[in-house]
């Protein structure tokens, strides 16, 4: 539990000892929303057990400051311990976040293990994202492959994939999320599937794509989602991704499957309104593809 019933006891703090000891964790914090400015970031120790459940209850925010991301996990940084001998490729911890929000988080100037995850970074076990906020979030304007003001996942157990559901990444004009590719998640050889969720007003603000033309400093691809790597999947089902911006392409979404084993699925979904002001794949407006076939639209309207 963090925090004893006071907003007062809801520090940063507590959430950084809570995190680190593991488990599931919840917060005491009275009655009303309460917003818990961070003044380090959350890093979840490796051998604190398999399960890491963040519970916000739906009344709380944590904050960034603008300064610093929130929420850390890397099975593979030797300063959180190293608990197998494979550590891009074990079960565990596996960390759920839930009923909370997320809002300025800023990874600027993190370029550790490629940089991006402007509110959470993950690398290895699992991780999944249930009805939850991320709103304002930011990582580096410039560079290729760097990316996720919101979300930063490399690596996952056996390739499966991490889940979103029910969460919101911007939603309003000022509130979505801005890095140099991937505007709400980013990742390298991780599969998504995104459920009955939102994703606007997000951008992709790099310059130059990836890799990056001669003379320019490279990013600008995905406005909403970035993904790239070999064999990966991403689905989104019952969502709408709108109103996002890439500066070079994928207004809405950047696919690019290196061997072209990767596969896509829009389901149930409204993608539109994602200007690529680079390149797309034609007949599918706000998205760049390259994977095994082309992405595969059933009950959704792209425009």
């Amino acid at each position: 539990m963090v925090g004893n019933g006071t907003p007062a006891s809801c520090t940063s703090a507590a959430v950084v000892a809570a995190v680190a000891k593991g488990g599931i964790i919840t917060f005491s914090c009275g009655p009303a929303p309460v917003t818990i400015t961070m003044q380090a970031t959350a890093k979840i120790r490796n051998s604190t057990g398999p399960r890491i459940v963040l519970d916000g209850g739906g009344r709380v925010t944590l904050s960034g400051g603008g300064k610093r991301r929130i929420l850390y996990m890397n099975t593979c940084d030797q300063a959180q311990g190293w608990t197998t001998s494979h550590c891009q490729d074990q079960d565990h911890p596996q960390l759920t976040v839930q009923n909370l929000t997320f809002a300025d988080g800023n990874s600027t100037g993190d370029e550790a293990e490629g940089g991006g995850g402007g509110a959470i970074f993950v690398r290895g076990g699992r991780f999944k994202v249930v009805n939850s906020r991320f709103v304002r979030n930011r990582c580096d304007q410039t560079g290729p492959d760097l990316g996720g003001a919101a979300i930063r996942v490399l690596s996952q157990y056996r390739g499966l994939p991490v889940y979103v559901v029910n969460s919101t990444f911007g939603g309003a004009a000022g509130q979505g999320g801005v890095c140099a590719n991937g505007g709400a998640l980013s990742s390298i050889g991780v599969s998504w599937v995104v459920l009955n969720s939102v994703l606007s007003h997000n951008r992709a603000v790099g310059r130059g794509a990836n890799p990056a033309r001669g003379g320019t400093p490279g990013g600008g691809s995905g406005g909403a989602v970035y993904t790239d790597g070999n064999r990966f999947t991403v689905t989104i089902a019952g969502s709408v991704v709108q109103d996002n911006r890439a500066n070079e392409g994928g207004g809405a979404v950047f696919f690019v499957s290196n061997d072209r084993t990767g596969t896509m699925r829009i389901e149930s979904s409204t993608l539109r309104r994602n200007p690529s002001d680079g390149f797309e794949t034609r007949g599918f407006p706000g998205i760049f593809f390259l994977g095994a076939r082309n992405p595969t639209v059933t009950g959704s309207t792209l425009d």
